[in-house]
């Protein structure tokens, strides 16, 4: 069993850039990779690559690196990517729909099962094979493991409440708002316009060493 006590939260966000940065070298048939390698493509040390790989264990050999299959196959068990993961969906607008049509959430075992909108236009249409439900048909009981929220930032607490009554304890909150929920929910918020608004801030900034600094 992986080892999952007193792991940093940041650490399990760098194992999943880990996890990107190993797929993308099996696509290239790459076999052995150095911690330096990894870091560099993830943007990290390589001390820290090994830091955060020693709370599970021993990887690699010392001078030769690590076989990409064997540690792609370990960081995608310790973040529970070789099981399927059933996903939840609410709110079937441009977002919802981008977000559905995905084919990245295939790969890291993220599959869409469920799409729940609250307008009859769109309700019944076929979004990747998936038909539109009615919001009013939640709660329910849902076996899903995930639920994304793509939906009006006023609807997202009460949206985010019938997920959890049906069930769902974890979820991926594009709305920008801040969700009034309990320990036991897991939530994770992806603010899009948040992120530009920083962006657009550095971007007018002269470099470093230019006329300002």
């Amino acid at each position: 069993m992986e080892k999952r006590t007193r792991v940093p939260e940041p650490t399990i966000a760098r194992l999943a850039t880990y996890f990107r940065c190993l797929a993308d070298l099996a696509d290239q048939e790459v076999n052995v990779v150095s911690s330096e390698e990894i870091a560099f493509r993830a943007g990290v040390k390589a001390s820290q690559v090994r830091k955060d790989l020693s709370y599970f264990g021993e990887f690699g050999v010392q001078g030769l690196g690590y076989p990409v299959p064997g540690l792609l196959s370990r960081v995608a068990s310790i973040l529970q990517l070789d099981q399927q993961h059933r996903v939840a969906l609410v709110g079937a607008g441009n977002l919802g729909t981008a977000l559905a049509g995905f084919p990245g959430f295939a790969r890291w075992n993220f599959h869409i099962l469920w799409i729940f909108d609250s307008s009859p236009a769109r309700v019944g249409q076929e979004i990747n094979k998936v038909v539109v439900e009615s919001m009013s048909v939640l709660p329910r009981k849902l076996p899903a493991d995930l639920g994304i929220l793509a939906v009006p930032g006023h609807a997202a607490e009460d949206v985010a409440k019938l997920l959890v009554a049906s069930g769902v304890n974890a979820l991926l909150n594009f709305t920008g708002a801040h969700l009034h929920l309990g320990p036991e929910v897991s939530v994770r918020n992806v603010d899009l316009t948040h992120e530009l608004a920083i962006l657009a801030y550095h971007a007018q900034r002269p470099p470093v060493g230019g006329e300002g600094e």
